[in-house]
């Protein structure tokens, strides 16, 4: 009977647990620097917000591969795509971005999420951002393939396919695939565009993301500044 207990008491924990959702407060310091950052040295208006995991936080050459835009760097390292979420509303809302890049999903899928779980979390962030700004054009840059985590090579590619179905369906939401040019002739990453840890990536890497990253934002970007803008043009 004790042992029933015990085990009736461990499940309940499980499930309180699980029905609170993810804990988002290990990032708490990295909003607050951002909001605090904000305060000293206010962002840019009209701007095209960069977000996501570290791979964004990491693109050191972000203004210098697309000089002609104003841009917000919000990546913060390690999270996942429902941190993004979670903190839209100081890390998106304040901005009224003209265009907005996200890049998460391979910190969520080494975490145990599954394919369907990411691609219903960046329909979560999208819907949320939605709720402030119906019509910003979003882009997803695909889940990266990387040496790190050869072994995710599988999920990666079936959570690409997966959110790339559902961005397609979309309005305004643009799936950006970055991993074919990312991979060699065995469809195994590519060594020479990442750093010593094989996760992160050099400069040869995000080249290879401002290719896809430039059209789109020629394309949605500078239409969107125009919209908000009208004399923007002429500028």
């Amino acid at each position: 009977m004790k042992r029933l207990t015990l085990l009736l008491t461990l499940l309940a924990l499980s499930f309180a647990a699980h029905a609170k959702g993810p804990d988002h407060s290990q990032w708490e310091h990295d909003i607050q620097a951002f909001e605090a950052a904000d305060r000293s040295s206010p962002p840019p208006a009209n701007a095209v917000l960069f977000v996501g995991s570290s791979s964004i936080r990491l693109w050191a050459s972000l203004a210098a591969d697309f000089p002609e835009y104003r841009l917000i760097n919000r990546g913060f390292g390690g999270s996942d795509l429902d941190d993004a979420t979670a903190f839209a509303d100081r890390i998106v809302k304040p901005y009224h971005p003209v265009a907005i890049v996200i890049y998460a999903g391979d910190n969520d899928l080494q975490n145990g999420d599954t394919p369907d779980q990411v691609r219903d979390d960046f329909a979560a962030f999208v819907a949320k951002v939605r709720q402030e700004q119906p019509e910003v054009p979003i882009a997803f840059i695909s889940i990266k393939p990387s040496v790190a985590r050869m072994n995710l090579l599988s999920n990666i590619e079936r959570a690409n396919a997966l959110i790339r179905d559902w961005s397609m369906a979309q309005k305004g939401v643009a799936f950006l695939d970055v991993a074919p040019a990312m991979l060699d002739t065995n469809g195994q990453p590519k060594q020479e565009l990442f750093v010593g840890d094989g996760l992160h990536m050099n400069p040869k890497g995000y080249a290879l993301w401002v290719a896809q990253v430039r059209p789109w934002l020629a394309e949605h970007a500078a239409a969107a500044e125009v919209k908000r803008d009208p004399n923007a043009a002429m500028k």
